[in-house]
């Protein structure tokens, strides 16, 4: 693989995995109500689940989502459907006992389970596989190159939005601001869900 394909993978999975999406979005909002150690299981179930995800679409079976639509938009319904159950369990926490009693939890399974619901997801695997693996004489050797870069990738985004909200949570606990902040995080997964949608509908997919 030639430095010019590292940077531009590079390049894709800094943006990919430190902007804002549901996964960071709840590992902030763990840390910020539970703690950071709460929130490792989230944050190491992320790269697992997206590592599993990476290689079913290197193997090819990630190519039945983008060829059987119901497959798809039945990820697409669920995935979306947890995105908001999860919102709405954000927006009523005004205080860190209350937090505790909402039972916002999503454990290490939940959390792998969850990038098998996320389109997103899939579109990234997808889309790197495509363009980095498919086709390639080498292909075996160029997926177990990226799999440890996305993994890493993964990993390091969700840990430094965890420490952020971890930063964070002695300040949200004075007041509103832990209800503020909880329904700011609410928003930002609300605000995913609506971006994937649009995102499908003008794809046409």
């Amino acid at each position: 693989m030639t430095f010019s394909e590292l940077s531009a993978l590079w390049v894709l999975a800094t943006v990919s995995s430190f902007s804002p999406g549901p996964n960071t979005a709840l590992s902030t909002a763990m840390a910020a109500n539970y703690g950071l150690r709460h929130a490792m299981r989230f944050v190491c179930a992320v790269p697992v689940g997206w590592g599993m995800l990476f290689t079913l679409c290197a193997t090819g079976l990630g190519g039945l989502v983008v060829a059987f639509p119901p497959l798809r938009w039945g990820i697409v319904v669920l995935g979306n459907g947890y995105l908001l159950w999860l919102a709405s369990r954000l927006w009523g926490s005004g205080s860190l006992q209350q937090a505790d009693s909402a039972k916002l939890q999503v454990g290490f399974v939940q959390g792998v389970g969850l990038q098998f619901l996320n389109i997103k997801a899939w579109m990234l695997a997808l889309a790197i596989v495509a363009g980095w693996v498919a086709g390639r004489e080498d292909a075996t050797a160029r997926t177990l190159v990226l799999l440890p870069v996305m993994v890493a990738y993964g990993f390091f985004s969700n840990l430094t939005y965890a420490v952020a909200g971890s930063m964070l949570r002695h300040w949200l606990a004075h007041g509103r601001r832990l209800l503020v902040f909880n329904r700011c995080m609410a928003v930002a997964l609300l605000a995913t869900v609506v971006w994937l949608l649009n995102g499908l509908r003008t794809t046409g997919t």
